[in-house]
């Protein structure tokens, strides 16, 4: 199955010059029953042969558990994007970045290779005083228009602050785990497991939920 067309190839060929630095693909599988792991694997191959800058490493789940645990991966398929020096971001995909889910993708190559915008200074500042550890759960499916834009939030929270981890969970992949977290609508984000809210949310939203959980911490 071939994910990206002509029209799109070409689309990512002008995308990705603009890419300031090169960006690592470190992919998760295993062998045996692994739901969709090949479709994965053959979507992130044929993105990193469109630039030079993108480079895919695969690893397996049970022959790499060093590597899954330093990157705080447990489930396949996983991709972590690592900067040009393979430092970890805090930056995950949990199942298969396709459908809409391919414009996060992309996001997030470009913020981790430098070529994202600035955040606001007040949104920079109110960032900053995250202190604590954070982790951003947004869950979501590939059909969802609107889940790209709260995965991308997510992310470029996580990149600006190393506090912060953030993590796009394909919900029907995982589906227990969505019904862990009692998810019945998409996009829905979970900070630190206890504060939550659904929809692509401006920014704000996302800071006054990582600050409640940072009070908390404080208390």
């Amino acid at each position: 199955m071939k994910f990206l067309n002509e029209d799109l190839s070409k689309q990512l060929i002008d995308i990705f010059g603009q890419m300031s630095k090169s960006v690592n693909l470190a992919l998760f599988t295993k062998e045996g029953e692994c739901y969709t792991c090949e479709e994965t694997r053959n979507l992130l191959s044929e993105v990193s042969m469109i630039s030079d800058k993108i480079v895919l490493h695969e690893y397996d789940m049970v022959k790499d558990a060093d590597k899954a645990q330093t990157y705080g991966v447990d489930k396949t398929p996983s991709l972590v994007i690592l900067d040009e020096n393979m430092d970890y971001r805090g930056i995950k995909f949990f199942g298969i970045p396709a459908g809409h889910e391919i414009n996060s993708f992309i996001s997030s190559i470009l913020e981790v290779s430098g070529s994202g915008e600035q955040l606001p200074d007040d949104i920079s500042s109110r960032l900053e005083a995250i202190t604590n550890p954070m982790n951003i759960k947004v869950f979501v499916t590939l059909s969802c228009p609107y889940c790209p834009g709260a995965v991308s939030k997510a992310h470029k929270l996580a990149l600006e602050n190393t506090n912060i981890t953030s993590e796009m969970i394909e919900a029907q992949t995982f589906n227990e785990m969505s019904n862990e977290y009692d998810v019945s609508g998409v996009p829905k984000i979970v900070i630190n497991d206890k504060y939550e809210f659904t929809g692509n949310q401006p920014i704000e939203v996302f800071l006054e939920n990582l600050e409640k959980a940072q009070k908390e911490k404080l208390s």
